[in-house]
């Protein structure tokens, strides 16, 4: 995925970086500092730990793959924000072999549960590395978002297996090991001690809309944009999402 703040990836990044820097924003008044420290786990190449970094924020990126914290690594220096991004391997079963317990301002676990044996245990080691007063950022597969385009694909019986299956995978050959519906996620954040301050639905129509019209029909990704923005708030849409993005914070 592109940077969030390229017009194209903006599609698929928009409300989670809306909602995103909007908290930070108020962690940064409620802390009484410029800058804050940012734990991205799963955190990839970069997608939102630059933009962060961006922002004056250090940022510590936990991930698996060498690779992906390589190209970030070279991401960042082409953004110059080279100096406040920390590239660590490690993953979310091994969280406090890489970093510090309860020491950031705000935890990103984005693209995380979905891969993990056990999404509680994932949730409670991400909240475990905030501070006393910090802010979660939660983003993973919505199950209804799946059903949804299988059936429209004509794939009806896997979308039936995606409704009735309890990791909510459509086949053998899905890509993603779990998908989550919105209760479930919130209920996996209470459980921590977390006050569940928003959710948004994700990608609710971007999935859905074909590419051509969005990149030929003037107007059109603005407009896009714009539906997104609208229908991420409205529970009514949160069933139908391709992702799920919950805030969440500890007073």
């Amino acid at each position: 995925m592109s940077d969030p703040l390229r017009p194209r990836a903006s599609l698929r990044t928009a409300v989670v970086w809306d909602v995103l820097k909007d908290a930070l924003e108020r962690r940064v008044k409620a802390a009484g500092r410029d800058a804050l420290d940012v734990l991205d786990t799963g955190g990839g190449t970069g997608n939102f730990a630059v933009p962060v970094a961006r922002l004056g924020h250090r940022v510590t990126v936990v991930d698996p793959s060498p690779n992906a914290l390589f190209a970030l690594e070279r991401r960042a220096a082409e953004a110059g924000v080279a100096d406040r991004i920390r590239a660590v391997q490690g993953d979310a079963h091994g969280l406090f072999d890489v970093v510090e317990r309860g020491g950031y301002d705000t935890v990103l676990c984005h693209g995380v549960l979905e891969y993990v044996d056990d999404p509680a245990e994932g949730i409670r080691n991400a909240v475990d590395a905030l501070r006393p007063a910090g802010t979660l950022s939660l983003l993973a597969a919505g199950l209804g978002g799946a059903v949804l385009a299988r059936a429209l694909a004509g794939h009806f019986t896997e979308a039936h297996q995606a409704l009735t299956d309890p990791a909510g995978r459509w086949g053998e050959g899905d890509p993603v090991p779990r998908r989550f519906t919105a209760e479930q996620l919130t209920g996996l954040v209470s459980a921590t001690g977390l006050q569940v301050g928003a959710v948004h639905g994700v990608r609710v129509f971007a999935d859905l809309v074909p590419g051509v019209l969005v990149d030929t029909e003037p107007g059109a990704m603005d407009a896009l944009l714009k539906l997104e923005a609208a229908a991420a708030e409205q529970p009514a849409f949160h069933a139908v999402a391709t992702q799920l993005h919950v805030l969440a914070e500890r007073d």
